[in-house]
């Protein structure tokens, strides 16, 4: 379980420079890959609050719920901070349901294409792995 979650370190940069979704206006034109760095780098420049809900949702809480975990694994953080590890996790899924909801948004308006790429399945598996090894934790306690 120790070396799952830290593979878990590795993996979340990995997923946050990957491909989420290809999108493009006409798909005659080319698609675009976004991921969740080059989505950020959009935001910043147009919506600075967004951009900064965005980047602790999708990248401090994970990689924060993930780093504590390690450090209770290690005996160097007290198990009684699970139950806030817990809502670090909760918060990084909102981000997966938010990317969801978008695509799913874009695929109802006729002039888009959306297709979603493998950096989301990469991103939505390490949240929820980080979910399961907590609740694992809690359980083995």
């Amino acid at each position: 379980m120790k070396y799952a979650n830290l593979a878990l370190l590795i993996l979340f940069p990995i997923a946050w420079f990957a491909p989420l979704l290809r999108a493009a206006i006409l798909p005659i034109f080319g698609m675009d890959e976004i991921s969740v760095v080059s989505g950020l780098q959009s935001l910043w420049g147009t919506d600075p609050a967004l951009a900064l809900l965005v980047t602790f949702l999708a990248i401090f809480a994970p990689y924060a719920k993930t780093l504590g975990l390690a450090l209770i694994h290690w005996h160097l953080l007290s198990p009684k901070t699970l139950p806030a590890l817990h809502i670090l996790g909760k918060l990084a899924m909102a981000d997966v349901f938010l990317i969801a909801v978008y695509i799913v948004l874009a695929k109802g308006v006729g002039h888009a294409t959306i297709e979603t790429a493998w950096g989301l399945y990469l991103f939505t598996a390490c949240i929820l792995a980080s979910l399961a090894l907590s609740w694992a934790s809690a359980v083995k306690g």
